[in-house]
């Protein structure tokens, strides 16, 4: 896990720099609060708005960015208010804060943007709890949150916007539509909200002031994932992630007694690592989380050793929830979510090939880039979707095995197609007539493998054609694609629980 980390490929060190810049602009937010005379309370909700702003809003646009950074206040601040006045009201309290984590989890189907505002109106309430919040508190904060966004906005935007110089990101693929239930936002929806009406129960039993570190992990469970075993994997690692960083916490927090400047630095220790560590591993960006919660509540002066027992209590009940949750409610099964990924990458990775045949038989508006630009997100979902089947502790030996080989020919795919795009991408590149037939075997292929098994014709086998070596590049790419999509017909076409004959 550690190798893991630190040997991730960081493409224009993007993951440094993000890293790097939310500390500068999570720092600059606290102190301008801090020369304000803002309250540490104040100061904390406003590091914690600048430290969600900078983590949560991904949209594909520096434009769109800045707008959604500037719809954050016309959620959070109701939610802010609701969460005050019904602070002494656990009922109350208890159903408003259900109902923010189902509409949170449904603004996912809006995209980037919805799934932002979702993020910040569900921890803009927990945050309400974590520093409990009352209604004479709420115009110092408001006006914290303002001046923290001000401050982290300047830094991202201004000072420091190095996504001006580069493409527009590539937004993260939807989820497959539908209508009704059959829209994985509204199944989510209602999955996130048992699982945390459960976890509001049962946590409320251990502790009546820390219940909602249960209704938080189960939250943050559910977020990025859609089948029940994205989520129970998710589960496992944050509650591995929060063992460790308690553990930390004890060895490291505990001792300084909430002094200042070291607090501050590791603070800051722990953000960098937030945002370091996301995209690459969420166990250790829990143990990020967790220490810095643990360093925040040793500013406040309560921290103590049966404090930190509690938290791992609260996260257990929570990723119970949301275990239970995915089981007994709506579940969507690890193999139906699977096939839908995989499906749209082949298919994908057909519009690229297509595209740069055109292009290189003279089309001047045929443009493979933006198909090679969207198979590197949806090959990451596919990896999400199959981490269950591929994790050290799955006992499927024979789905494992399978799992890995469909992941290996999909990167064969992609490795394929991305030098075919940048050849054709060459004025110089010469087109071979052969070209129109290897695309159309391709397309065939693709055909076969992505058509349900009970709409597939008995005949229509994915047929790999022996090809002498290649002397055009273009073709050589072409014939390496046939192959590995030949081959990825056993594992998707058989039994899921068949052993693989070549595993």
């Amino acid at each position: 896990m550690l190798k893991r980390m630190f040997v991730a490929p960081d493409p224009g060190w993007l993951r440094l720099r993000s890293a790097a810049r939310s500390v500068l602009g999570i720092g600059l937010a606290v102190t301008v609060c801090g020369l304000a005379g803002h309250s540490l309370v104040a100061a904390i909700t406003g590091g914690l708005a600048a430290l969600l702003a900078l983590f949560t809003v991904t949209d594909a646009t520096v434009r769109a960015q800045m707008v959604t950074t500037g719809l954050l206040p016309a959620v959070g601040f109701p939610v802010l208010a609701a969460a005050a006045v019904l602070h002494d009201h656990p009922v109350g309290r208890g159903a408003v804060f259900a109902a923010v984590v189902g509409a949170g989890v449904y603004a996912r189907r809006w995209g980037p943007r919805g799934h932002a505002l979702g993020v910040f109106a569900f921890m803009t309430f927990f945050a309400a709890q974590f520093l409990h919040t009352v209604p004479g508190q709420l115009p110092e904060l408001y006006a914290a949150v303002a001046l923290a966004l001000t401050a982290s906005s300047l830094v991202r935007f201004g000072a420091w916007c190095y996504e001006r110089r580069l493409p527009p990101a590539v937004p993260p693929p939807a989820p497959p539509a539908g209508r009704g239930l059959a829209r994985a936002t509204t199944r989510q929806a209602i999955q996130a909200t048992a699982g945390s009406a459960f976890a509001l129960l049962v946590g409320q039993l251990l502790s009546e002031q820390r219940w909602y570190w249960a209704v938080g992990a189960t939250w943050w469970i559910f977020v990025n994932t859609t089948s029940r075993g994205e989520t129970l994997v998710r589960g496992f690692r944050r509650t591995l992630g929060t063992v460790i960083g308690i553990v930390l916490g004890l060895l490291v927090v505990v001792p300084l007694h909430g002094a200042a400047v070291p607090t501050a630095v590791l603070v800051a220790v722990s953000v960098f690592g937030i945002f370091y560590t996301a995209a690459v591993s969420y166990t250790w960006m829990m143990l990020a989380v967790t220490l810095m919660a643990t360093l925040l509540y040793g500013l406040l002066g309560v921290l103590d050793p049966g404090l930190l027992a509690l938290r791992l209590a609260e996260t257990g009940v929570g990723a119970l929830g949301a275990a239970l949750a995915v089981l007994f409610v709506l579940p969507v099964t690890t193999h139906a979510t699977t096939d839908a990924w995989i499906e749209r990458a082949l298919r994908c990775v057909h519009h690229c090939t297509a595209e740069a045949a055109a292009r290189l038989a003279g089309s001047a508006t045929a443009d493979p880039a933006p198909h090679v630009a969207e198979l590197g997100p949806l090959l990451s979902r596919v990896r999400l979707s199959l981490s269950p089947l591929v994790h050290p502790l799955s006992p499927l030996r024979a789905r494992k095995a399978r799992a890995r080989q469909v992941l290996a020919l999909l990167d064969d795919c992609a490795r394929e197609v991305r030098g075919l795009a940048s050849i054709a991408a060459d004025p110089e590149a010469s087109h071979d007539a052969r070209l129109t037939a290897s695309c159309q075997r391709v397309e065939a292929a693709v055909e076969a493998l992505t058509t349900p098994r009970g709409a597939r014709d008995t005949g229509a086998a994915v047929v790999v054609v022996a090809h002498p070596p290649a002397a055009e590049p273009a073709l050589a790419h072409l014939h390496g694609l046939e192959r590995a999509l030949a081959d990825l017909s056993a594992p998707l076409r058989s039994s899921p629980r068949a052993p693989l004959v070549d595993a």
